[in-house]
């Protein structure tokens, strides 16, 4: 469920607030470090299938409430990729730009450093600071380009 490394800072985190470590807290948490990218929806499936048809999984608001928690304390980022809900990752994990291709749906991730001239510009021209935690750019990935260029 939970590997060694999500327990401790949340548990210490959580404590220095207040709140207590909650069974599904600590879960929701490892589900959003297994899937690396994942919508609510999805890290509420990985629960249920990891709970196992007998097994209890927090229920949808739940998942929710969780991470909406654990974004405040910084332990997962959420971004939109356009459309439909956010997507959640474990907030250890570098800090990354999304890239998605509207054809297939691929999500890869690449170094916010691809956008140090843009930010640059931005903040030049408007004093505007990119938080290129939350950037998603959407495009055509390689394999789709190729496939679109087949005679």
């Amino acid at each position: 469920m939970s590997g060694p490394e999500s327990a401790p800072p949340l548990a210490a985190e959580l404590r220095s607030r207040g709140l207590r470590l909650t069974s599904q807290r600590q879960r929701v948490l490892a589900a959003v470090s297994a899937l690396e990218h994942g919508t609510p929806e999805e890290i509420g499936a990985r629960l249920r299938a990891d709970a196992g048809p007998d097994g209890a999984a927090p229920d949808t608001s739940t998942v929710y409430r969780a991470l909406e928690l654990l974004e405040k304390l910084g332990l997962v980022w959420h971004t939109h990729l356009g459309k439909g809900a956010p997507i959640y990752h474990a907030g250890q994990q570098h800090r990354h730009v999304h890239v998605v291709c509207q054809t297939c749906g691929e999500i890869s991730s690449v170094d916010p450093g691809v956008l140090d001239g843009a930010a640059e510009r931005l903040r030049a021209e408007l004093g505007f600071s990119l938080d290129v935690g939350h950037v998603a750019l959407s495009g055509t990935c390689r394999a789709c380009t190729e496939e679109k260029e087949k005679p």
